[in-house]
Parts: C-alpha cells; sequence; structure tokens
C-alpha cells in the first residue's frame, strides 16, 4: 500500500484543547503554542479548513490567543468528552470530506490519543504533528504516540507538513510559508 501525502486539497487541521489553564503543566508549552499557532497561520494561507476543540470551557478557558487569532474563522467546538470526534466534528469532518487530518494539541496521552483513535475508526488518516503535540507526562507521551502510530497514525514533523503540502518551491504560496516555517521553534 502507498504511503499517503498531505496536500492542501485533501487536508484538514484539527488543534486540540490547547487552552488558557491546560498549559502551566504542559511540556514545552511555549514551543507548542508557536508550532501550532504557525500551522493555524499556514492553514489559512493555504485554505486549508480547521476544527478546533476546546475542552469544558468554563473551567479550562478558551484556545491561548496566538492559536485563536490565526484561527479565527476555524470552527470551534466545545466538548466535555476526552475525544474531539464528538457528534458535530464527525458531521463537519465528514463534509469537509478530507481524509487526512493534521492534528496536534493537548494531551498527547488523553484527547490526543482518543480523537487519533476514533478518526482511524471513521476512516479518516491522522498525521500527528510531533512537535504540536504535548502533555503534562513525558512518560505518558511517549506511550501515547507509539500507540497511535501502531494504531495506523502517521507521524509527522509542523516543517515536514509544511513543505510536503507545498510540493514545490514554485507554489505560489511559497514564500509566505518560507517564512512561517522560519518561525518554527527549533532544538
Amino acid at each position: 500500500m502507498a504511503m499517503p501525502r498531505l496536500r492542501a486539497e485533501d487536508t484538514l487541521l484539527f488543534v486540540v484543547d490547547v487552552q488558557e489553564r491546560l498549559m502551566p503543566t504542559i511540556h514545552d508549552a511555549d514551543e507548542l503554542v508557536a508550532t501550532v499557532g504557525v500551522l493555524g497561520e499556514f492553514a489559512t494561507m493555504l485554505e486549508i479548513p480547521a476544527i478546533v476543540t476546546e475542552q469544558y470551557v468554563r473551567g479550562l478557558g478558551s484556545t491561548v490567543e496566538p492559536i485563536a487569532t490565526p484561527l479565527a474563522e476555524a470552527r470551534r467546538v466545545e466538548k466535555t468528552r476526552f475525544s474531539g470526534v464528538v457528534p458535530e466534528v464527525l458531521d463537519l469532518l465528514r463534509r469537509h470530506a478530507r481524509p487526512n487530518i493534521l492534528l496536534c494539541g493537548i494531551e498527547a496521552h488523553v484527547c490526543v490519543l482518543q480523537t487519533t483513535l476514533d478518526l482511524l475508526a471513521a476512516g479518516f488518516i491522522p498525521w500527528l504533528v510531533v512537535d504540536g503535540i504535548s502533555g503534562s507526562d513525558r512518560r505518558q507521551m511517549a506511550v501515547a504516540l507509539d500507540r497511535m502510530v501502531r494504531a495506523g497514525a502517521v507521524p509527522t514533523g509542523a516543517m515536514s507538513a509544511i513543505y510536503e503540502i507545498l510540493g514545490d518551491a514554485s507554489h505560489p504560496r511559497f514564500r509566505g510559508a518560507l517564512e512561517l516555517a522560519k518561525r518554527l521553534p527549533r532544538r
């Protein structure tokens, strides 16, 4: 079976629960927020649809500003279920009919894991943006990422995803995307 490829016309950005009151416990929170913010700007630039979930907003706050601003037009769905694939989201995913789901957010071992498993069960291909996924417990994050990949999710990085979607330096949005890619955190 051929490995799928990311393309703008069949990809959707899915941001899971990057909320204000969760951030103080998240490993590398600033890098995560910067990475997901860049992906949000990239998705907007290429007109890639986006869905943002928020877990129990009254208790955990809204999506953090550096992500909320570039994704101001994205569909926001509040939930209490850990998986982001709640009925409203599943309906949106089916209406967009984009098989590739570029997935990022928190927490890797709870909401991102359960979202991934539900996306796979619904016939979508979750692309795990590993530098755009984090959590509060590194040990559980590693196990969760391994489990998601073994279940069929495809690991990728934000920069890799950006360049794969562009496909060619002659892409009309290449210069703008290059400026975004330069803002991605590096280690």
